[in-house]
């Protein structure tokens, strides 16, 4: 195993064929299962960016799965690798403007709003104060955050002044600011539905622990098997497409009037085998994200600043 510390990338190659990368920080669980449901004659190498960057060329393809920092102000090094592999031809997944807007979530507030699709009303603060058109109840959250961390519900002027005088002495609120959102009445359950390649591959349905209104496994959640309803898969894959990601986690939340609201995308998406529906979710996402690799190169993400 490679120490944590260290950048990897798990590299899949034939001789004289196209390399494939997975580059990331950790070897995750879903890391190494996509190396292993690779399709059979790709072999499989642990290399740094740095030696990615020698090894790979046009005619490669590599799949950036750079994560969220653990304290939340920010994305994981490496995004100069990837833009620099792009650069030089190489057919990357998950690209840099990609994932920036999957772990921005300002900036995925303002792609999906661009795209007409349903996402909480979302401001960004920078300083502790609540705007007087901003009404309570609201959420408040980290711009680059995850796991339920520091996501706070408010349900009046008060607590969220409160909660905002302690929030800004965080480091990532010195650094990036607040996002303050537009409050969807929980039901206690979500749909995280993972799309590879523009086909849908895997999902569960997540359910709060008790006294708890976040489904954050980290928080207590547990994950149960699922089949998204059509209205759920129809918007999880138009969330991805307009991300233009090639391999995304879309969290929805079901609203009282029955309908569903995108609530996040995940850029680095963590699966197990609970995920999978009608195939194995590992090989169903290898095999899309190799075909996708073939596949004539699209124009990058418009910028969203």
């Amino acid at each position: 195993m490679v120490e944590q510390a260290f950048w990897s990338a798990l590299l899949l190659q034939t001789p004289g064929e196209m390399q494939f990368a997975l580059i990331a920080h950790h070897e995750t669980g879903t890391n190494l299962r996509l190396v292993e449901a690779a399709p059979a004659g790709l072999e499989t190498t642990l290399m740094s960016p740095a030696d990615t960057l020698g090894r790979l060329g046009p005619g490669d393809a590599a799949l950036a799965r750079l994560d969220l920092l653990p304290t939340l102000d920010g994305i994981e090094p490496g995004t100069w690798e990837l833009a620099r592999l792009e650069a030089e031809g190489v057919r990357m997944l998950n690209r840099l403007g990609t994932l920036l807007v999957m772990h921005d979530k300002l900036l995925t507030a303002r792609l999906l709003s661009t795209a007409g699709l349903p996402h909480p009303k979302t401001r960004h603060l920078t300083h502790p104060r609540i705007p007087s058109a901003l009404e309570p109840p609201l959420v408040l959250k980290p711009r680059f955050g995850s796991w339920g961390a520091d996501v706070h519900q408010c349900r009046n002027r008060a607590s969220a002044m409160k909660r905002l005088e302690v929030l800004s002495a965080r480091g990532w609120f010195r650094k990036h600011g607040i996002l303050a959102q537009e409050f969807v009445p929980p039901l206690g359950r979500d749909l995280r539905i993972v799309v590879a390649a523009g086909q849908i591959v895997g999902a569960v349905e997540r359910i709060a622990a008790p006294g708890e209104w976040r489904t954050n496994v980290a928080l207590g959640g547990v994950r149960r098997p699922v089949s998204p309803p059509l209205a759920a898969r129809e918007l999880a894959l138009a969330a991805a497409a307009a991300a233009e990601a090639d391999l995304v986690g879309v969290d929805l939340l079901p609203t009282r009037e029955g309908g569903w609201v995108v609530i996040e995308l995940n850029g680095a998406v963590e699966f197990t085998d609970d995920y999978s529906l009608d195939r194995d979710v590992f090989t169903a996402t290898a095999e899309a994200l190799v075909a996708a690799a073939s596949e004539p190169r699209r124009e990058p993400l418009a910028a969203l600043g």
